[in-house]
């Protein structure tokens, strides 16, 4: 007789939250597997704090349930649950050393000395800052303060480790090595991160699985390439990189493309999976997924394999370069190409053009995006 299987990490159920008329969570079910670095993604008020604050137990939802390794946890206090937490503002403590700071919880437990100094020393040497133990917290840099409020989470061996945009009061390129040092640190001390931040970059670079949230709801979980090549919607489209969203309608399918005529009178193709003619359709096209190239009399009108344009800005970006084109038919698009490509200017007229493939259908037509 096989075991049964092992209960996730953390599983929520229907878990709804709300502040009076106020919905912040809206009936979110999500399971985190052990081990697993976990992301909650969205803009300002999307809910991803309040879940976070949940699943820690400063926040106890309105109704739902919310289970740690199968063990219901839904109204028991923070200090009940094998969760600890790191905040944005660190928290640390300014009258205590660094290893003061690291034991605190520790002492609060009656954990023996010598083993709190082992413990300390071990912390210490995975973050990356032995020999730092009597430091005082204003002698720290920024980035050494965030890793003295992980290590003080870490040094009590939680099951889970809460983090809610821990980098997001760091310059830009210390904030990029801290991603990675992070990562590093989950992987080493094998425990199950969640991590809240509305920097879609930094959920690419360092989740294993990120849940976007929008409006209180899960619009879409997945690994960071399903969110990026294959959104389920215009928002998550929208939201994980960068994107051009086209609305229009099936003018005619054939063998292996479908025909499009976008809302601005351009034409385009996608593949024809499952088109039918007359349909409603929204698509998502990458800006890397777009060649440009120069105007000339031969393909002075648009068709539907490529469209006419005029260049309105360009952005040198080091690596690639941007461009934001009107097409003749009055729509704006983004599109990226590399440096050694040919280059353009402002006032350029120019010819774009995408593969059908490259052209993703989105399942919902009228998606709207949410600004920061």
């Amino acid at each position: 007789m096989s075991a049964a299987p092992e209960p996730p990490e953390i599983r929520l159920a229907d878990v709804t939250k709300r502040f009076g008329a106020v919905v912040a969570v809206d009936n979110v079910s999500l399971t985190v597997d052990t081990g697993e670095f976990l992301t909650l993604l969205g803009p300002s008020g999307c809910g991803k704090t309040t879940t976070l604050r949940m699943i820690g137990g400063f926040d106890l939802p309105t109704r739902g349930r919310i289970e740690l390794r199968g063990r219901d946890v839904t109204n028991q206090p923070p200090d009940r649950r094998p969760v600890n937490m790191v905040f944005q503002s660190y928290a640390l403590f300014p009258h205590l050393d660094v290893a003061g700071n690291i034991a605190f919880g520790l002492k609060r437990r009656g954990v023996d000395g010598g083993e709190i100094k082992r413990r300390t020393g071990a912390i210490l040497e995975k973050v990356h800052l032995s020999g730092y133990e009597r430091r005082r917290t204003h002698e720290l840099s920024g980035g050494q303060q965030q890793r003295i409020a992980l290590a003080r989470a870490l040094v009590n061996e939680p099951n889970v480790l809460l983090l809610d945009e821990p980098l997001g009061a760091l310059d830009l390129k210390l904030r990029k090595r801290l991603q990675l040092e992070l990562k590093r640190i989950q992987q080493d001390v094998g425990i199950t991160f969640v991590y809240v931040t509305h920097d879609q970059e930094e959920a690419l670079t360092m989740s294993d699985r990120i849940a976007v949230m929008h409006g209180g709801r899960i619009e879409q979980v997945g690994l960071p390439e399903e969110l990026y090549d294959r959104p389920a919607s215009s928002f998550v489209a929208d939201f994980i990189g960068t994107t051009n969203l086209l609305a229009g309608t099936v003018e005619n399918v054939g063998a292996d493309a479908a025909f499009i005529r976008l809302d601005s009178g351009d034409r385009c193709m996608v593949a024809a999976d499952g088109r039918r003619q007359g349909q409603p359709i929204q698509l998502s096209v990458r800006p890397e997924a777009i060649s440009i190239g120069a105007s000339n009399g031969a393909n002075g009108a648009n068709g539907a394999d490529h469209i006419q344009g005029q260049v309105e800005q360009v952005a040198y970006l080091g690596a690639a370069v941007q461009y934001h084109v009107r097409t003749s038919g009055g729509l704006g698009l983004s599109v990226l190409a590399g440096k050694t490509a040919s280059r353009f200017a402002s006032g350029d007229s120019v010819v774009l053009a995408w593969a059908p493939s490259d052209a993703l259908v989105l399942g919902d037509r009228s998606g709207t995006v949410e600004e920061e």
